[in-house]
Order: structure tokens, then sequence, then C-alpha cells
């Protein structure tokens, strides 16, 4: 059934202001919520967040009486929505455990988002960070274990598998190389546009997570582990949005911003199953409807433009959460290897120049180790090998990933070599 936002009702902004008990008094249980359902909520809050620092940064240039009247009403609006959903999350979740959950969002969405993008150079690059992210799963699993006495299917729920990516330490880049080949608005479709602004809001509140809550535990190693992949997220977060086209105005941008709300909510109703969430899907979906409808009406004010032209005239769903294994096994197969290029490309490790930029970067910043190679080193003491939660095939792939992994320089003097991983592979890990 056709659904085009800019012809559905939605709730009027005057009666969207909400009690503070319905903000705040829902959260699910950790123990009985589906995998899926956190990932989904853990998006939904990155969705608010980026949704309310945009309309801030409008504000703060924006000379239009009845715009800015507009951006105030519903900064407070989608500040409330962004608790309601925050605050979803119970306070017996440790940060390792929700920390798996924001990863099992990054790898299960960008990879669904790069099955269904239209854009071959945007497609790319979102399998690119895919492999990146996915290590950060890897990583951060054993530490919930080693801290928690988790295994990460207590979380992920043998939806994502666990295993290593292409190697943390290689991801830090010099920034500049990270700047990719925006899109062209006039042609991009508006399916491109949702996906890249879907993903940059998810990357951008991991980001923020990391930042705000990685110096909570004790152990010196994940505390530098969190201030690590947190670098590295900063990097995703200028890679992806290096891809939208800079010339969009102001309100075009609010124009996608209240689009991607609509999406996203739409989508997530769609799918859930959840009888807590599905009412807070429904309500911020009739609340987002209102919000497009006005900007809407303003982008064509100011614009002297059609709404159409920008957005279409149906729904898109950027979120569908499912199981995507077979999809992150063949683009680990194929692209463990992948690296930067030196002109908005990608380039294989036997492909790097010597004087390739990055290789600075990760001189200066591994000069007293990885803590991200540090993690496995810790498992190993304990355990004698790495946790791996992937099928027997996969699991036997480990030693030939690890290998195809390896880049001549950079590498850290904590490096956990091939030959360490065809050892560990050899040994039983005991939950």
């Amino acid at each position: 059934m056709s659904f085009n936002p800019l012809k559905e009702k939605g709730l009027p902004l005057e009666k969207q202001l909400r009690t503070w008990h319905d903000i705040a008094h829902r959260k699910y249980n950790k123990n009985e919520v589906n995998c899926y359902t956190r990932t989904r909520q853990i998006l939904m809050n990155g969705i608010e967040v980026e949704a309310w620092n945009f309309k801030h940064n409008f504000s703060r240039l924006c000379q239009h009486e009845d715009t800015m009247k507009f951006l105030a009403q519903t900064k407070r609006i989608e500040d409330a929505q962004q608790s309601t959903i925050n605050w979803l999350a119970p306070s017996d979740q440790s940060v390792l455990e929700t920390t798996l959950g924001y990863e099992q969002v990054a790898v299960d969405l960008t990879a669904w988002m790069a099955q269904n993008e239209p854009d071959e150079y945007v497609k790319e690059t979102f399998d690119f960070g895919l492999l990146e992210d996915f290590d950060h799963l890897y990583r951060y699993s054993q530490w919930a274990y080693m801290m928690h006495g988790i295994s990460p299917n207590d979380i992920v729920q043998e939806q994502t598998d666990v295993i290593l990516g292409r190697p943390t330490q290689n991801h830090h880049n010099c920034n500049i190389i990270r700047l990719r080949k925006p899109y062209d608005k006039s042609t991009a479709s508006p399916q491109t546009k949702v996906n890249i602004l879907t993903l940059v809001s998810g990357e951008q509140q991991t980001h923020n997570y990391y930042g705000e809550h990685g110096f909570a535990y004790g152990n010196e190693t994940l505390r530098e582990t969190y201030a690590e992949i947190k670098d590295v997220e900063e990097e995703h977060v200028t890679m992806y949005e290096s891809l939208i086209d800079p010339s969009e105005s102001f309100y075009e941008k609010l124009l996608l911003h209240e689009f991607m709300e609509v999406c996203t909510y739409h989508n997530c109703m769609t799918d859930e199953e959840d009888e807590l969430l599905m009412p807070v899907w429904e309500e911020f979906l009739a609340f987002e409807l209102d919000h497009l409808h006005t900007a809407a009406e303003l982008f064509k004010k100011y614009e002297k433009r059609d709404p159409e032209e920008v957005i279409g005239e149906e729904i898109i769903h950027p979120c569908h959460f499912t199981n995507q294994k077979d999809y992150v096994t063949k683009v680990l197969h194929k692209e463990i290897d992948k690296r930067l290029g030196t002109d908005k490309d990608y380039l294989y490790t036997d492909e790097l120049p010597d004087d390739w930029s990055s290789y600075k970067i990760q001189e200066k910043a591994g000069k007293d180790g990885s803590p991200s190679e540090v993690t496995i080193r810790v498992i190993k003491e304990e355990k004698g090998r790495d946790l791996v939660c992937a099928s027997d095939d996969l699991k036997s792939k480990l030693p030939e990933l690890a290998k195809k992994s390896v880049q001549k320089k950079g590498m850290t003097k904590d490096t956990v070599t091939p030959e360490e991983y065809e050892k560990m592979s050899k040994e039983e890990f005991i939950l």
C-alpha cells in the first residue's frame, strides 16, 4: 500500500506536548527484549539527537521569523522524543551490553543499506565502513565477557557474527582521505539521501555514547579501547557526511531531516513486534508527519520549489533490521584488505604507496601500542584464545582473514599476528 508522507495526516504540533511521566516512564527488560528492538531504540535515539542538533544549527543562522518559531517549537518536541527513546534502555543494562547493541546497529544497518543503495560509489563506501564496525563488535565482545561474563550472543542473539574484521588499529587515517565524493542533489535518489543521513545520525550517536560512557570502567586498556574506537567513529561521521551535497540549502536539509524521521519511524513501526515500543513509533510518526508538512511549506515558500523534487512521493525504508551474516561474510572475504585511497577512491594493502598519509597517523597514534590489539592479548592470556561467535566454516577462515588483513606499515608492537590467530583457532573457548 502506497504511503506518501506529504499527504498523510499527522498530529498537530500544539497537541505534541507530553507529561514527564509519559516522556520518561517506559523501559524494556534487557533479558527479554529482541535484539532488533534494541537496535531500533538505539538508532532512533541517534536520529533524534541529529534532528535536535541540526535545528539548533539552523536557528543560529536563520533570519526568517516564521521558520525560527517552527524550529523553536519542534526542538523542544524532538528533545522530549529523544528522552523517551533513550530512557527505554533499563538501568541494569551495562555500558558494554549497550555498546554491543550499538555495534550491532552499525553492522546490520550498514549491510542493509549497502544492499539497497542505488549509487554504486555510496554503496562501496558503506561496504568499507561496515567492516570497521564489524571489527569493533569483535573487540568489545571480548570485554563484555571479561568484565561481565556474558557471551556476545546474549545481546546479538546469534543474528550477527562476532569475529575479526578489518583490524581496528588500521582504521586510523589522515582524516583528509576520509573525505568522499558528494552526491549531486539534482540527480541523487531520495533513497541515497535518506540512507546517508540515517547512517550519519547513527555513527554520530555511537561516537557520542563512547565519549560519554567510555570512562565508566576502571580497566585502563578498556578505557583506552573506548577512546581508540571513539576516534574511528569520528572518522566515520566525517566520511559519511562528506557524501552529502554541500550545496543543499538549509531549507532543503530541513526537509530531508524531517523526511528521514518520518521514514525511520515508519520503518520501525512496520517492523516492531514489541508491545512496549510499538505505540512509541506510532505516536512519533504522527508527530514527524506534521513537522514534515510544515517543513515542506517553508521549503515551497523560501525555495520556490516542489518538495517532491527532493523527497519524491513514496516512503523510503532505510533501517530494516534483519540477519545480514551472508552479506557481511561476502564483504569480509572480499574487502578485509581494502584501505582508503589517495584520490577519494579505495586501494588494497599491496597497492598502498610508501608515503600513504595514514601511515604517519597510525605510527604516531600507535607508538605506545593499540588498545584494541591488547584486548585480544588479554583474553588470550585468560582463555587461551579469542571469543568468536560464528559458523564453523567462518571460524576456519580466521587465520586466512588475519593474514589478509596485514599491511606493510603502521602496525603496532602489540599486533596479534596471523600465526597467533592460527594457533588460537585450534583452541577451544569454554564460556
